[in-house]
Order: C-alpha cells, then structure tokens, then sequence
C-alpha cells in the first residue's frame, strides 16, 4: 500500500476505500508513453478491437508512435488484424511486444501462446496479473499513444486495468441497438466511480452503403447512440458503416491497409483532446 494510501482518511484496516487513492502500477523503466487511452464497450460483438486496430492504425499513418495493449486476456484477437504470428521475444529489458508491418508495437496473449487457438482457461486474479504485466514488464519504448483494447463488459479485468494502469480516457465504442442506452450507461457508471472520464462514443456497425442505394441502409435499425451521447454530455466521435473491404483485410491479417475518412475524423478528434 501507498504511503498516500496510508495516510488517506477513508483507509479502513489497512485497505483503502477510496478509488482516489489508488495508485496505477509503474510502466516498464524503458518504457516512455504520452497518453493512455482505453477502448472499452459495455458488451461484446460491437467489434470493440476492429475500432481499437484501425484507431491505432489511422494514428500511426498520421506519424505517431502507436501501441496497442490487448486486455482481452481470453478473446485476444489484435494480433490476427495485424498479421502478426510470431512470439513475442523477452531482452534484459523485458518483454519485447511485436511491430506490425505499419510500426504499430502490439502485445496480447496470444503472441506469449504455442498457438494461437490454444484457450486461455484461467482464473480473474491471474488474467489480471498478466495484463499487469503488459504494462510493467514490456518494453513499450518511446509512445505517442498506447490504446488499451478491454474485455467487454465492467468485470474484473475491467477493473484491474483501471486499478492499475494510468488511463488518461476512455473511448466506447457500442452498436446501434435500442439496449445502447443501458450498456453504455453501465460502462459510464463504471468509469465515474474509476475516476477516469469517457472521451466520446462511436457507433460501429452502424449502416452499409449498397453501391446502387442512394441512402444509408440501417440493418440493425437506425441508431440512438448520438442521442445518448447528447443526454450525457459526451462527445459523439463518429459512425461507422459495416464495408465489406474493412472485412477482408481484417481476415487477411492487413487491417491497416483500409483507409477510412470517419477514422481520421475520429483520430483528429482524440489527437486534440489529448493534447
């Protein structure tokens, strides 16, 4: 425990009742990193890590310096948007996290497995220990940008990330359902009692273009996701529709060869609220 933490008001037998006082875990000493930011969604299959590799993506063709974190400990899937299959190799340093083939440095479990199909059948206490590791024991080096890609929901790892990680923002990502309001209400709860505010939402999946249709085709229904973003005070980042191309280079492993002019909307939008 902290010496802040010691001295904190609200310490009863010796554990601190505050989430203000907790104190995030350090980064590895080789490691130097700008800013934070953790991509989050209140459930699955709103393709939260697609949104997080392209993010990633976009920010590194503008000139950053990118990592990507993959929290999803059980379901890791950023190395495969990234073609990336070799293990990941330790140095003196520490671990030293994968490059794709657009300079941005990734670490997942899946890159520390035998193979990439082998299930990750643990406990809570030990997911969340290793993706402790994947702050303090890689070696990040010089960032701009470190994106966290969580695990749906506002469960343990959740939990532990925010615990221990310094994430400056959180951007949540949802689809265009009639439940967005309640999940996204949840994810938010969970951020406020964390102390760590939510930077914008985006609705992903949100419509396809048919190339002979004039208009947007809402295949889920139109979304409410600005609206809720307008009742809760929280900037709306962008839409984005379902392309078939943004599809095929995800299963090809080359999800940063799709260029998208939403997702650079998106990227200024963070470049300059994380100035």
């Amino acid at each position: 425990m902290s010496e802040k933490c010691n001295s904190c008001s609200e310490n009863v037998d010796g554990k601190c009742a505050s989430n203000s006082c907790i104190v995030p875990e350090k980064e590895n000493k080789y490691s130097k990193i700008k800013n934070v930011i953790g991509i989050m969604s209140g459930k699955g299959g709103v393709g939260k890590s697609s949104v997080t590799a392209m993010l990633a993506s976009t920010l590194s063709s503008k000139g950053y310096s990118v990592g990507v974190l993959d929290a999803d400990i059980t379901g890791p899937s950023i190395p495969k948007l990234f073609g990336l299959k070799e293990p990941a190799k330790q140095s003196e340093e520490g671990i030293l996290p994968e490059v794709a083939l657009n300079n941005v440095k990734v670490m997942s479990m899946n890159l520390l497995l035998p193979n990439e199909t082998e299930p990750v059948i643990w406990r809570g206490p030990v997911i969340g220990g290793v993706v402790k590791q994947f702050w303090t024991d890689v070696v990040w080096g010089e960032l701009d940008y470190l994106l966290i890609d969580f695990p749906p929901g506002t469960g343990d790892v959740a939990l532990t990330v925010m615990q221990s990680i310094p994430v400056e923002g959180i951007v949540m990502v949802t689809s265009p359902q009639s439940l967005v309001s309640m999940i996204v209400n949840k994810g938010i709860k969970m951020t406020e009692k964390m102390n760590i505010p939510v930077v914008g939402l985006i609705e992903n999946m949100s419509y396809v273009q048919p190339p002979s249709y004039p208009e947007p085709y809402y295949l889920f229904g139109e979304g409410k996701t600005e609206e809720v973003s307008k009742e809760l005070n929280i900037d709306f980042l962008g839409k984005i529709p379902i392309v078939k191309e943004f599809t095929e280079l995800s299963d090809a492993g080359k999800v940063y060869e799709y260029k998208s002019d939403t997702f650079e909307q998106i990227a200024d939008k963070l470049v300059i609220k994380f100035k």
